[in-house]
């Protein structure tokens, strides 16, 4: 059983990049996630302690975490929690870490670019051709049986509308879900 856990904080350590023995990429930091009550007796908030997490990232997320995050960046974060006891020179203590699934910054504290990556040389026959939006390349709409017509310029698509192929893309349809398909 993992726990999911949530966390929005400040990025305390410069990320760390390493490799397993295996070639693995990993990138770690530490997060700083300050505790605030609002206090209604005063009508201010009130810092009540700071919890430390220690991240760890791997593989792409390991590769574009390190070249896209800094020591100070406001960050949320979602992963897998652990939480495991250690011991050291006699010394005993509690070591709260989060493998991450996925990091972001916190947009309420600053401005962040997306930079997607370049699609990859090499692919296999069994990969999906990348979507329209997505800026690679499409199959012709009639390869498609789900693929809505183009709006025409000044035109707006509407959903449902007959473009003169609904009777094609149902029967296309038909073929690819079933005929008891309600679609």
């Amino acid at each position: 059983m993992s726990d999911t856990i949530t966390v929005t904080g400040n990025i305390a350590t410069d990320p760390e990049h390493k490799r397993t023995s295996a070639g693995i990429p990993i990138t770690t930091f530490r997060v700083a996630s300050g505790q605030r009550r609002f206090d209604q007796a005063t009508g201010r908030w009130t810092e009540t302690g700071t919890n430390w997490y220690t991240v760890s990232t791997y593989r792409g997320l390991a590769q574009h975490a390190f070249h896209s995050l800094r020591k100070g960046d406001r960050v949320l974060l979602t992963g897998r929690l652990r939480v495991r006891q250690w011991e050291s020179n006699g010394k005993n203590g509690t070591a709260v870490e989060i493998d991450a699934e996925a990091i972001g910054h916190d947009l309420l504290w600053g401005r962040s670019t997306f930079e997607k990556d370049a699609p990859s040389t090499a692919s296999t026959p069994a990969q999906a051709p990348a979507e329209s939006w997505a800026g690679g390349p499409t199959a012709p709409a009639e390869a498609d049986a789900w693929a809505a017509a183009p709006a025409r310029d000044g035109e707006w698509s509407v959903p449902g509308a007959d473009d003169g192929r609904a009777g094609v893309e149902r029967e296309r349809a038909a073929e690819l879900v079933g005929a008891d398909s309600p679609f």
